[in-house]
């Protein structure tokens, strides 16, 4: 263990929020993941600057996470501070129409105070499972609703310690990015503008949606959501299908029978079974139809 490292996170935060070689299997919704040598969760925007602070003081590596539900971390695990801005950054506030939250808030958590007040327009990213600061990096959507729709600002930390307010119009808002991304800005908590609508079409449309995930997704299987990007004029779980490669495993992995674009982590698999995975499909597919698939899951550590 790096001591001097140690007691410098000390002064900013308590002894419970610093973990030491912390298994990331525990933190990741695919459920695999080696230990991160130092695993922390600030519990304000001031110990989060003054962890990055102190993390590039002395070029140490770190990684920022929600609730890992876009990532796969390696099986040796990561040299570095996974920083967690979930369950200690999670406050959400209503006031009117408008929704405040922290980075930290889970996107089914904000929908459901949203149906509790009778504000309409966020149905869409209640089953999405992540946190709304992941949301605002990725331009997180499903079924035809997007972030971008709903977002009235975001209020970002820079690498530099900066913090200050985006408006919408400013985020450069696409299919899975942001300004957010490309500058890599911290979420630190964001203003949703809803629309008033009646509760009860509200949690009718919800149940919908709700129902077309049970029945088309592979949730009774860890993983992290959509595996690949959407190419322009296609869809990646069709393409995967058309290849052949539907039930198709690398070790513990295997391509979802139940809807080809989710990898699972079928039987216990390793960091190393899905990412093979992952690469054997691409190379498949592209050799059945010249399509290049983009991962939309993130890797962290070495591979």
């Amino acid at each position: 263990m790096n001591q001097k490292f140690y007691d410098e996170l000390r002064k900013i935060l308590p002894e419970e929020s610093i973990k030491l070689n912390e298994p990331m299997e525990a933190h990741t919704t695919f459920r695999v993941g080696g230990p991160a040598d130092f695993f922390v969760t600030p519990g304000t925007k001031d110990e989060l600057a003054g962890i990055i602070a102190r993390c590039r003081a002395v070029q140490m590596p770190y990684y920022i996470i929600g609730n890992g539900s876009n990532l796969l971390v390696s099986d040796d695990g990561y040299k570095g501070v996974v920083i967690q801005v979930y369950k200690s950054m999670n406050q959400i506030r209503v006031t009117g129409n408008r929704i405040e939250a922290q980075a930290g808030a889970l996107l089914s958590g904000i929908a459901a105070r949203a149906l509790e007040n009778g504000l309409a327009g966020f149905e869409f990213a209640a089953g999405i499972p992540g946190t709304l600061g992941g949301a605002c990096v990725m331009n997180a959507g499903a079924y035809g609703g997007e972030m971008k729709n709903v977002l009235k600002q975001v209020t970002v930390l820079s690498q530099e310690g900066r913090i200050f307010t985006i408006p919408v119009q400013k985020l450069e808002l696409g299919y899975r990015t942001s300004i957010i991304a490309k500058n890599g800005y911290i979420v630190l908590e964001a203003v949703i503008e809803l629309r008033n609508g009646d509760a009860q079409e509200i949690k009718t449309l919800m149940d919908e949606l709700k129902e077309k995930r049970v029945s088309k997704q592979p949730l009774e299987f860890p993983s992290a959501g959509s595996t690949f990007k959407r190419p322009e004029g296609y869809f990646a779980g069709k393409l995967i299908q058309d290849a052949g490669l539907k039930g198709f495993r690398v070790g513990g992995a295997q391509v979802s029978e139940k809807h080809c674009g989710f990898v699972i982590n079928r039987d216990h698999a390793t960091a190393a079974d899905i990412s093979e995975l992952m690469r054997q499909v691409s190379e498949k597919v592209y050799a059945d139809s010249k399509v290049i698939l983009e991962p939309e899951v993130k890797r962290l550590g070495e591979f």
